[in-house]
């Protein structure tokens, strides 16, 4: 086994995707299945809500609606068929695993201001169809983000593997220091004099 692959790197986990679940520890090693350094804990939780998930538990959000802009002719000039929702983090802090609430700030479409996800969405010629598609937007951004925060569950074949790495790992190294200390041992020579 090639020593530079085997000996661990220290390093830390920036990746977007890794930024709301906590660590347990921040040394990976090569021969560790991706979610050994996780919170198994939160990750079990992130996995059991996202199964009993649906559009239904998410909150209404508060719509604005204002004129269009693009082609449409005097329709859009005089219409107000845009909608824009806004759906506060309170409110998706209540419904969401908390592994996923610090990603929902880095999500491209919240807004400081008032501390929300904003969609806008202008695409149709009726407010309402709209205003539903601002809804599947927020559904989209948090299945997206959930995704991209959760990884799935490690199989036991692929468990099985690393441990086997890790095992091998071990032995090669027991066996180099064995190696490296008989060399020095016989640099000593006798102590007989």
């Amino acid at each position: 086994m090639n020593a530079r692959f085997a000996l661990s790197q220290v390093r830390t986990l920036k990746t977007p995707a890794l930024v709301g679940l906590p660590r347990v520890v921040t040394r990976l090693k090569r021969y560790e299945a991706f979610d050994a350094q996780l919170d198994k804990d939160a990750l079990a939780e992130s996995r059991a809500w996202f199964d009993q998930f649906d559009a239904s538990q998410l909150p209404k959000g508060s719509t604005t609606f204002a004129r269009s802009s693009g082609a449409g002719g005097q329709h859009v000039n005089k219409t107000e068929t845009k909608a824009v929702t806004a759906y506060p983090l309170k409110d998706l802090f209540a419904i969401l695993p908390k592994a996923l609430h610090s990603a929902l700030r880095s999500s491209r479409y919240y807004t400081a201001n008032n501390d929300s996800l904003t969609f806008h969405a202008q695409t149709q010629r009726s407010r309402t169809l709209n205003a539903e598609d601002n809804g599947r937007k927020l559904m989209d951004e948090i299945t997206r983000i959930y995704r991209e925060n959760t990884p799935s569950e490690t199989g036991e074949e692929k468990k099985q593997k690393y441990k086997e790495v890790a095992q091998r790992f071990h032995n090669s190294r027991l066996m180099s220091k064995k190696a490296h200390s008989s060399k020095k041992q016989s640099r000593r020579g006798s102590s007989e004099y």
